[in-house]
């Protein structure tokens, strides 16, 4: 074997590897006798086929995996002779003339990761902000249970029900007088107003006492789930066997049993909590970013042009998600597509934080454990119909990149937590308010405008402030780009409708739209990749 490097600028790496045909030929003989015999041909004893007849039968299958096998034998021994760390997965490649019984040329190009020097960590300064938790705030999540809990006394039997009462009725739905499946409840508990069930349903009982029976009609919604009654005129027998009013719930240590909890002090300790977790994620956001940007401040190297451009497809591909779903997608997509070079360059900023996070780990031994590696691992494989999730473990288990990039976020997190205790942290109280305008300080202080998405309703994207994606421009959820060759992910087996008969009043509820997250995460370093078979 004889190796030629062809190209060396910056990270480029290209080489030209000529595999002899005297040494393919020399495999393709040992491998026909090691396979030989387990052959089996009419007229022949077991294991006494001629080689020359086991070559005529199956020398192309042979010389096609001698071929593949010796171009990935020589593509690891170079990657070891020169000591090459590739970004990505090195491309590889035979001359198209080849053909048996000729040299096989093998060109490989890759770019690699530059070599970064671990930084200094004396002197890494960072403010925390952090947001107490007020006695107030505490007392007015324990009236929000409260009111999310409320207990209600039957009333005298001749109050009139009105809305925010209970009724206990029993009902029976009919079509065309003919009582359909599931349209049938005893001792169903309603509260007036709350809008459970269909509209009119509700406003046609108020003013009922304590066992009256009444007869309503009511039109089903054109929408409603039940293909059979959307849009349908039923009417319901009812019969109503009390009327309650609510009580006074009061914050006392009965209140607290009554959420299976010891005392009220007790409660109190866990809402505090509670408040406290929802915005710890915020400040560890905005630790983070000041991080970050400490980080990218003090570090200028050349990054892998692959490695940056497989981070731009990434955030590029979740732009146009974000823009198609935007109420003027025409509009958003061309303000994203105005900004591109932009997005560009906050690609190559995740690209090269991510390979600084990584050599800080590597140089003081952060890592993820067996352990840890194995639950990510189980976890991931949840997102699989069962029989595919034993393939996808399999499969993580046999792709090292596939495996890096389920691991890239895990630790990273670790070593920016490694990070943090290295630090010289001090401590400042804000308002939520504060902590959120810290955060979009830090945004703006980006190269590239922050992108942001729209809590609910968008609006056609008019300024650099309101970005169709997801993830602020500095904050990238896990990065690495996704593996080749994955099992292809099947989409979760769509549930059955469930006839609704159940609660045939019941009024459908809106879909709930979703928030989007993102704390920040830069890119993850790429493993090695696994090189690729070339093909004749």
């Amino acid at each position: 074997m004889q190796t030629k490097q062809t190209v060396n600028e910056g990270l480029k790496r290209a080489y030209l590897i000529t595999i002899p045909a005297a040494d393919l030929t020399a495999k393709i003989d040992a491998e026909i006798k090691k396979v030989a015999p387990q052959v089996r041909m009419p007229g022949f004893r077991p294991g006494k086929v001629p080689a020359n007849l086991v070559k005529k039968m199956h020398g192309e299958a042979l010389h096609g995996q001698v071929v593949n096998d010796t171009i990935r034998e020589s593509v690891d021994k170079l990657l070891r002779d020169e000591a090459l760390r590739p970004a990505m997965q090195p491309e590889i490649g035979l001359n198209d003339d080849y053909e048996q019984g000729k040299d096989a040329q093998i060109t490989v190009s890759l770019e690699v990761l530059p070599a970064i020097e671990a930084p200094s960590l004396d002197g890494l300064k960072l403010e925390k902000l952090v947001v107490p938790v007020t006695d107030a705030q505490i007392d007015e999540a324990l009236g929000n249970i409260a009111s999310q809990n409320k207990s209600y006394k039957d009333a005298p039997k001749t109050k009139k029900a009105a809305d925010g009462d209970q009724l206990i009725i029993d009902f029976v739905g009919k079509l065309d007088g003919v009582e359909f499946d599931g349209g049938k409840a005893e001792d169903a508990a309603l509260v007036l107003g709350s809008g459970t069930f269909i509209p009119g349903f509700e406003d046609q009982l108020v003013g009922v006492k304590t066992g009256a029976e009444k007869t309503i009609t009511v039109t089903f919604p054109a929408d409603y789930q039940a293909a059979h009654l959307a849009g349908k005129d039923a009417t319901f027998d009812i019969t109503v066997k009390a009327v309650k009013v609510e009580t006074e719930t009061t914050l006392d240590e009965e209140f607290a049993k009554s959420l299976g909890l010891d005392s009220l002090d007790k409660l109190r300790e866990i809402m505090k909590a509670q408040l406290e977790q929802q915005t710890a994620g915020l400040t560890r956001t905005q630790m983070k970013r000041a991080l970050l940007d400490q980080l990218a401040a003090g570090h200028s190297f050349e990054v892998p042009g692959t490695m940056v451009e497989a981070e731009f497809q990434q955030i590029w591909a979740q732009l146009q998600q974000e823009a198609a779903r935007d109420e003027d997608p025409a509009g958003a997509l061309k303000q994203i597509e105005d900004e591109k070079d932009e997005y560009r360059s906050i690609a190559e900023r995740r690209v090269r934080l991510g390979l600084l996070l990584s050599e800080i780990g590597q140089a003081n031994g952060v890592e993820v454990t067996q352990q840890e590696m194995s639950m990510l691992i189980q976890q991931a494989a949840m997102q699989y119909r069962n029989e595919d999730r034993e393939r996808f473990v399999q499969y993580i288990q046999s792709e090292p990149m596939a495996a890096a990039q389920l691991r890239a976020p895990l630790y990273e997190d670790k070593v920016v937590d490694f990070l943090f205790d290295k630090a010289d942290v001090t401590e400042r109280e804000v308002t939520v308010e504060e902590l959120q305008a810290a955060i979009e300080a830090e945004d703006g202080a980006e190269a590239a405008p922050a992108p942001k998405k729209a809590a609910a309703k968008k609006k056609p994207a008019s300024s650099k402030a309101e970005k169709a994606p997801a993830k602020k421009a500095e904050a990238a959820a896990e990065e690495a780009p996704a593996a080749e060759d994955k099992p292809a992910k099947k989409a979760p087996a769509k549930k059955k409708a469930d006839d609704a008969e159940a609660k045939p009043a019941a009024k459908k509820a809106p879909a709930k739209k979703a928030e989007a997250a993102a704390e920040e995460k830069p890119a993850a370093k790429k493993a090695p990749a696994k090189k690729a078979a070339a093909k004749k």
